[in-house]
């Protein structure tokens, strides 16, 4: 097609668009869309022919089953948040960015069921109120809970703190209604206990990052909200002993032990110098820190206080920590967790870094962690490796920072991309995932190609190219070309 015919071409589906969506809906002004085309991260910038922002279901499908008339690539994007680059479009321009932010609403919430179905562009935090005013929750949380959506989550399969109890994203979808490629609607919302016709549609949608179907609705699952809440920020000397108190701590309070994050010193020492107001929860410093979370319902917060204190106590004559803080109202306990999800930021505000979001069995994670960090300051000079999250999952976030000094843009192109090669060379040794919970992108992509199982990797392709044979769903994200 000559330059003539593809403007030509584009300019017929933009006026298509615009009659479907109306001016709400679409728009290619570039100052509108500008802060919609770099991820979180500021690693990609693309290009988009227009930003769409349907108002429903029936506009997705239709604009859908228009983009597959023209041949036209969608990149959904929910709260523009990701950490892998997977909701940027490519730098061609050629493909439309499809916002699910207007789709934000409750349609269904039955509090005796325990079940929630809403939009896709519900933003985690606001779900979290909604379910709050009926006591109950949603049981994850995560640092981007003011911008995640829940079509974001659901895509990404996200994790957070509180995979340790309730798991990830797939154990709180009860049902999904979403876009397929040609524009037809699959509605699965149902909740059903027992379904046995066959595969698990909605599982396969979960996790797929918006390339086989654009979710654009769930039924969620509710919880009764906690009547009791501990929460503790302890300091030890260690990662290995890290892994002692969180067993210690499993026997001791069983489900009532909801969170177990560890923090090195490295990462509290920065977000204290990152946040102005923050306060660094005990008096001396220490190798390792763990924030730990206990809830419970049906108690009173002073007897789930009482046997945390036990326990603690327990711990710590045999030497599993060397100090500890328990919260004292709920302000300090959010003051303990704004320190937690503060980390990502402060880190990045040091300077250029690789950021790894990797999985090992919980069993190894200590020692993974003792090796890996001097592997890889050693065969990089003048690096820092750091660790933290989610101890209990087998899940912590591993990222290696630049040398004093290193150009940002350059360094991660260069001596980065070698650094994060070989991270994931390591946890491919150690049995692990080169993703734990935030997807694979378009950073990752090409890892996943290189160290992925031949056999998971065609399984992968036959379901893209069955449910989207023209590759027009996020194209180049999560599937590795053949």
């Amino acid at each position: 097609m000559t330059p003539t015919a593809e403007r030509t071409a584009a300019k017929t589906f933009l006026d298509e668009a615009a009659e479907l969506l109306g001016p709400r809906g679409l728009t290619n002004d570039p100052d509108l869309m500008e802060p919609w085309l770099t991820d979180w991260r500021g690693r990609y910038t693309g290009r988009a022919l227009a930003l769409a922002a349907p108002a429903c279901t029936r506009e997705v499908a239709a604009l859908v089953g228009l983009c597959a008339r023209h041949g036209v690539p969608i990149v959904p994007q929910g709260g523009n948040s990701g950490m892998v680059g997977g909701a940027t479009p490519d730098d061609t321009g050629t493909g439309v960015l499809l916002s699910l932010r207007r789709m934000d609403r409750v349609r269904e919430l039955d509090a005796g069921a325990g079940q929630v179905v809403c939009e896709a562009g519900m933003i985690l935090q606001s779900l979290h109120d909604i379910a709050a005013e009926k006591s109950l929750r949603f049981p994850l949380t995560l640092g981007g809970k003011g911008s995640a959506t829940v079509g974001g989550l659901i895509a990404t399969n996200a994790g957070g703190t509180q995979v340790l109890r309730h798991g990830t994203m797939r154990a709180q979808v009860l049902g999904i209604e979403a876009v397929l490629a040609d524009g037809s609607v699959y509605d699965g919302l149902a909740a059903l206990k027992k379904d046995n016709r066959g595969f698990d549609l909605k599982q396969l949608l979960i996790g797929s990052e918006g390339t086989l179907g654009i979710v654009t609705a769930a039924t969620l699952r509710l919880l009764p909200a906690p009547t009791a809440r501990v929460t503790v920020w302890a300091g030890l000397a260690g990662i290995v002993e890290a892994r002692a108190l969180l067993r210690a701590m499993e026997r001791a309070m069983g489900d009532a032990l909801e969170g177990f994050e560890v923090v090195p010193d490295h990462c509290l020492a920065s977000v204290l110098a990152h946040l102005p107001d923050a306060r660094a929860p005990l008096a001396e410093r220490h190798a390792w820190n763990a924030l730990i979370e206990f809830v419970a319902t049906g108690t009173d917060e002073e007897r789930l206080r009482e046997k945390a204190e036990a326990a603690l106590a327990k711990a710590m004559e045999d030497g599993l920590f060397d100090d500890a803080a328990i919260a004292a109202n709920e302000t300090q306990a959010e003051s303990f967790w704004t320190l937690r999800d503060s980390i990502s930021a402060a880190e990045r505000a040091l300077g250029p870094a690789m950021q790894h979001d990797i999985s090992v069995p919980v069993r190894k994670m200590p020692e993974f962690i003792l090796a890996a960090i001097p592997a890889i300051e050693s065969e990089f000079p003048g690096t820092r490796g750091v660790a933290f999250g989610h101890l209990g999952d087998g899940n912590v976030h591993f990222h290696v920072l630049a040398p004093d000094g290193a150009v940002p843009g350059e360094w991660e192109e260069s001596d980065g991309k070698r650094a994060s090669a070989r991270v994931y060379d390591l946890v491919t040794e150690w049995g692990g995932s080169i993703s734990a919970e935030h997807g694979i992108g378009q950073v990752k992509v090409g890892e996943l190609a290189r160290l992925g199982d031949p056999v998971a990797l065609a399984m992968m392709r036959a379901v893209k190219q069955a449910l989207d044979p023209h590759s027009l769903l996020n194209p180049g994200k999560l599937v590795p070309a053949a």
